[in-house]
């Protein structure tokens, strides 16, 4: 069976997670991206082809040449979209492009969920470097089709509106912006995994963020079960939009007992937090989601493990420069918990500051069976190691 996969950078590829899960399964794998070359030296034993990828019309094209399609899937943020059109083409099971459009558009995706009578979130979009009238301050301007909390900023008053407006746009012509008013309350993460029939919510984390006005993940804490009428609420809200097959991950606060979404990013959690569910839960969860773009459906029961206790913590660049010196991969067992730290930045590279994901120096992985045992483990782990950023 003949398995597409759109992509951009070779991460999304998710070499420790969907390729490996593609093999075990049979598939073979063709990787559609526009970044080619870095492909092949990432994945020189897969089938690469080169392809505008953001664009449907151009995957479709691709597909049509070549072999024919058993499967279109993507993990990308950016081509949920393109991936569920050419499924829809294709006549190949697929999210549906509405959902996958509502998800990815942040302003859609408040109109939608308004309009389900759901959440109402006070929102507008913006093409200009200009303040609402009617703006409630403080607020939050974005991307419209953001990810990975870029450009993401609170802005307490429209004259500070108007300047990151304008710095934001300069850095990317054309684009369109979102201004909504600031949800308060804790930030969590629902993971789910569905195929239509029946829907399996695997967990969550906690998210501890840097502090305002960015909006860095810095920590995840799992959480393997939230409030029952939290997890009805955020469910109620997917529904809305259309959710239904394969992983999402869905961000999300609690105040006051109100759970409001933040974004939804259709596809599976990253940042290394699938590699980790998948190790702490015992399933075959690249397996079980490549099999609901197959078709096939998703067994009852996941039999997944619900001991575990586990935590993410990202290592940050706090000023550009180039990185001297940093700590080597790791993989070990401290009294019960294991420990997996992957570096994201070679030594000698040089970064501009971003205040996102992408000052990411590394991650660190960790599961257990004991929450304390865990965050003792992890803070060890970071107190004897040194990353030196130098001008």
């Amino acid at each position: 069976m003949r398995l597409y996969l759109l992509a951009l950078n070779p991460t999304d590829a998710v070499s420790e997670g969907f390729l490996p899960a593609a093999a075990r399964l049979g598939l073979d794998v063709t990787v559609l991206t526009d970044q080619p070359a870095a492909h092949r030296r990432a994945h020189p034993d897969i089938e690469v082809l080169e392809c505008d990828v953001r664009d449907f019309r151009a995957v479709i094209s691709r597909v049509s040449t070549h072999h024919r399609p058993d499967a279109v899937f993507t993990n990308s943020d950016h081509l949920q979209t393109q991936a569920a059109l050419a499924c829809d083409y294709f006549g190949l099971p697929g999210k549906d492009w509405r959902a996958a459009l509502r998800c990815k558009d942040k302003a859609e995706m408040r109109r939608r969920l308004a309009a389900a009578g759901v959440d109402t979130v006070w929102s507008r979009e913006l093409t200009g470097p200009v303040a609402p009238v009617d703006a409630p301050y403080p607020c939050v301007l974005k991307p419209r089709e953001g990810v990975a909390s870029e450009d993401v900023v609170l802005v307490d008053g429209p004259e500070e509106l108007m300047a990151h407006a304008k710095e934001i746009l300069e850095r990317r012509p054309g684009a369109a912006l979102v201004v909504e008013e600031y949800l308060p309350g804790d930030l969590f993460t629902l993971e789910t995994l569905g195929d239509r029939r029946v829907r399996h919510v695997l967990g969550g984390f906690r998210t501890e963020l840097s502090p305002p006005p960015y909006f860095i993940e810095e920590r995840l804490t799992f959480v393997p079960a939230h409030p029952g009428p939290v997890v009805a609420q955020v469910l109620e809200q997917l529904e809305a939009l259309g959710v239904g097959l394969g992983a999402c991950h869905t961000e999300f606060v609690v105040h006051a007992g109100r759970a409001r979404i933040i974004e939804v990013n259709y596809r599976a959690i990253g940042d290394q937090c699938d590699l980790l569910l998948a190790r702490l839960l015992e399933i075959p969860l690249f397996e079980h989601i490549l099999r609901t773009h197959l078709g096939e459906p998703l067994p009852a029961g996941l039999g997944a493990r619900r001991d575990g206790a586990a935590r993410l913590e990202y290592p940050c660049a706090d000023r550009a420069g180039t990185l001297v010196d940093a700590p080597p991969a790791a993989e070990l067992d401290v009294e019960g918990v294991h420990l997996t730290y992957r570096p994201l930045r070679e030594i000698g590279e040089r970064h501009g500051l971003h205040r996102t994901n992408r000052d990411y120096l590394g991650v660190l992985r960790a599961t257990g069976t004991d929450q304390p045992a865990v965050d003792r483990a992890v803070a060890d782990f970071l107190a004897g190691r040194h990353w030196e950023i130098q001008p």
